[in-house]
């Protein structure tokens, strides 16, 4: 009888070509997918909680696979992170209920946007933030989060290739954290669509350099156009950091 088991993934996006496998280019589904073959002598197929672009991180990104194995997860996750490549790490290995889903389960996703915001790039951290020169007013930028709080028609935010029953979506959490020119924009919500957090952080730093005000985050999203608002942030400075299910979903942020 197979096994159900739960998979959080750390990963570089950075030499990747993204999250879903794809012919004759190296992903991160299919690298693990590759790997776990190897260990249990199966034909392995994993579901993610989501697609993550090109050149996108994650620290706590989950994935579910069924095996027949008598292998532990512990005994897993070791001969996993010996094969993988450096730039995978999984973090941990778990055996999960029959019926659970890694997609269809998750009941909340948090990620980080970093953004370099001094006049001198950062050799070392390039592929790891968006780097703008001009001071940014982040006092603007979180007046404009406000907007975002709640349950709202996120169209506006939505590249197109990722067709979706609706575009409704609650996001929970939304600020910037700052330190030493390094900004850090926390969305946390219950779901996003195709590249939304990257088109938020695009608008975002639009009304960062004032050339619109925080208002217009509102004016964007009642508008449901996607040419509203500002273009993509690139992907090095996204990352997903954590995906919950069940009772492990939203806690308050006071």
């Amino acid at each position: 009888m197979s096994s159900n088991f739960k998979l959080t993934i750390e990963y570089d996006g950075t030499n990747y070509c993204g999250w879903q496998r794809q012919n004759d280019k190296p992903t991160i589904q299919a690298e693990i997918e590759r790997v776990l073959s190897l260990i249990t002598r199966q034909d392995i197929t994993i579901t993610g909680s989501g697609r993550t672009d090109a050149g996108v991180h994650a620290l706590g990104q989950t994935a579910s696979f069924r095996c027949n194995t008598s292998l532990s997860p512990q005994i897993i996750l070791k001969a996993m992170n010996s094969l993988l490549p450096e730039d995978i790490v999984i973090r941990n290995c778990s055996m999960e209920e029959d019926d659970f889903h890694a997609r269809y389960d998750a009941r909340a996703k948090t990620y980080h946007y970093r953004i370099q915001n001094h006049p001198i790039p950062s050799a070392v951290g390039r592929n790891y933030s968006w780097h703008i020169k001009k001071k940014l007013n982040v006092n603007n930028m979180r007046k404009a989060l406000i907007f975002l709080l709640g349950t709202h028609d996120f169209k506006a935010f939505e590249n197109s290739g990722s067709p979706r029953s609706d575009s409704i979506r609650t996001i929970y959490r939304a600020e910037i954290l700052e330190e030493n020119g390094l900004l850090k924009i926390v969305l946390e919500g219950s779901g996003f669509l195709r590249q939304m957090v990257r088109n938020i952080v695009g608008t975002l730093v639009k009304i960062g350099i004032e050339k619109i005000s925080p208002q217009d985050m509102k004016r964007i999203l009642l508008s449901k156009d996607r040419s509203q608002a500002s273009t993509t942030a690139p992907a090095r400075g996204l990352f997903l950091m954590e995906v919950r299910y069940g009772r492990e979903t939203y806690k308050h942020h006071d």
